[in-house]
């Protein structure tokens, strides 16, 4: 029997077990696929919203803003790459003047800082690489980049030394509520897990969940956005995260860098077939190019190394959905987390811990000291730093990933850890192997003849990513 059963492992259910974690409390997370962050965690613009965009009085804005102010702190404390570079909302025509005009004035209402409409002279000082239309922009020097994966899995990481359970491959298949607690069914009956309160925190299918436990209080529609990550060295062409001026379809296209020095562009915006439609089209990623070529005219997509899709939950409601149901007492809601949710997720948990207190669940601060460690990554140490962690695991010493410095000492970390890798992308959403230029041309045997000898698997059953997904395939050699 738990207290909390938070059903979702991605930067939501991430953020809030973390906090949970805190609390004198059993909490288990419970996810469907193999690891965290398998979701739009994986698949996102990386971005830290200022939080201009959102309409005032709504908690998209105030979450946004709360969140946006947490990320310095809470990336130290828990060990995750972030860095503030400010962003850019580009005016093109006089209308686009009138709406950063707008975006201003909306922003200062929902609190946010350093906002200032500047003209083209000002914004070629601050990005002298911004296309030869843009007349002037809103500057936001608040809003940031971030690593969604790295965020994600340091905070299971920590919640789970901290005593928290972790059941992946725990896909949630019916749920019943009796007067005093939950019991939810796993796999269509593998195992059953009882709690006294559900956090809701499953993305585009927390409709399902809703529904399985009560009454379909909200529907969640998926909403695509493809990308294209280019090579290092066009991540110096801006500082700054380069928007366009939004629509009703989004935030426009962006261009930034990220937090390792390549440069994101995207996403478009198109209704998905379902839930699982995570395919690119050539027609989509056109239009993403054309558009952000707009933006910044020298981007050379011939060092794109990486094209993706995500999918964003759009409720049919306009604002996020924080709340206890209203058809089962107990179970907290936490949906509809489109952008800016990445932004807004610590604070989404500090209010999911807001309503378990208001729906009766006592918790206290957990007396023993929690853990305070943050893991500092191999390529952020100095030399001399390396050398004491070469002469205590020789792994160390050995670069497997050439194109972004990784070592087999960090691969082996990876999966030897408390929440430990188990797939190729899994090992890549850690430590990055297969990150840069060449895509895992290069280290991607050698990373699967480690997890292959790590975990004690054939290297034919080592995952790509989700279970079923292999990296070969076809007939094997016998001595293998």
């Amino acid at each position: 029997m738990y207290d909390v059963a938070v059903i979702g492992a991605g930067i939501v259910g991430a953020c809030t077990v973390y906090e949970l974690s805190k609390l004198d409390l059993s909490v288990c997370l419970i996810e469907r696929e193999n690891d965290a962050a398998s979701g739009a965690t994986k698949a996102n613009s990386a971005l830290v919203h200022a939080g201009f965009d959102p309409e005032e009085g709504t908690l998209m804005a105030r979450l946004n803003v709360e969140g946006c102010s947490m990320f310095e702190g809470f990336s130290k404390e828990a060990g995750f790459p972030y860095k503030r570079n400010g962003a850019l909302v580009l005016a093109f025509s006089a209308d686009d003047l009138q709406t950063i005009e707008r975006l201003y004035r909306r922003g200062i209402a929902n609190g946010v800082r350093g906002l200032r409409v500047i003209d083209r002279n000002e914004l070629l000082r601050l990005e002298p690489n911004t296309g030869a239309s843009a007349i002037g922009a809103l500057h936001a020097p608040s809003a940031g980049i971030v690593g969604p994966w790295e965020m994600c899995m340091a905070l299971i990481e920590k919640a789970v030394k901290r005593g928290i359970t972790l059941r992946f491959r725990s896909t949630v298949t019916r749920i019943w509520k009796t007067d005093d607690f939950f019991e939810i069914e796993i796999n269509k009956g593998e195992s059953k897990i009882q709690a006294k309160r559900i956090i809701n925190a499953a993305g585009i299918h927390a409709d399902e969940i809703m529904e399985m436990a009560g009454e379909k209080e909200f529907s969640i529609t998926p909403r695509k956005g493809q990308y294209f990550v280019l090579d290092k060295s066009q991540g110096k062409l801006v500082t700054h995260t380069l928007f366009q001026c939004p629509s009703e379809k989004g935030k426009g296209i962006m261009v930034t860098p990220t937090v390792h020095g390549n440069l994101l562009v995207g996403p478009d915006s198109g209704q998905a077939d379902d839930k699982e439609d995570k395919a690119t089209s050539r027609e989509g990623l056109e239009l993403v190019r054309a558009s952000a070529l707009h933006s910044v005219e020298s981007i050379d997509f011939r060092d794109s190394i990486r094209n993706y899709a995500g999918l964003r939950a759009y409720s049919d409601r306009k604002d996020f959905i924080i709340e206890e149901s209203r058809s089962v007492k107990g179970l907290i809601n936490l949906a509809g987390i489109k952008s800016p949710g990445l932004t807004a997720a610590p604070a989404i948990a500090l209010e999911a811990v807001r309503l378990l207190e208001a729906s009766g669940m006592t918790a206290v601060i957990k007396a023993s000291k929690m853990d305070s460690d943050v893991r500092t990554s191999y390529n952020e140490m100095n030399d001399e730093e390396k050398q004491v962690v070469i002469s205590n695991d020789p792994a160390y010493g050995r670069v497997i990933c050439r194109c972004e410095g990784i070592t087999e000492g960090e691969i082996i970390e990876s999966l030897k850890g408390p929440v430990g890798a188990v797939s190729l992308d899994g090992v890549k959403r850690r430590v990055r192997p297969g990150s840069g230029r060449c895509q895992g041309s290069f280290c991607g045997p050698k990373v699967i003849e480690i997890i292959s000898r790590e975990l004690g698997i054939k290297p034919w059953e080592v995952p790509l990513n989700l279970d079923g997904s292999y990296c070969l395939e076809g007939k094997q050699d016998d001595g293998l």
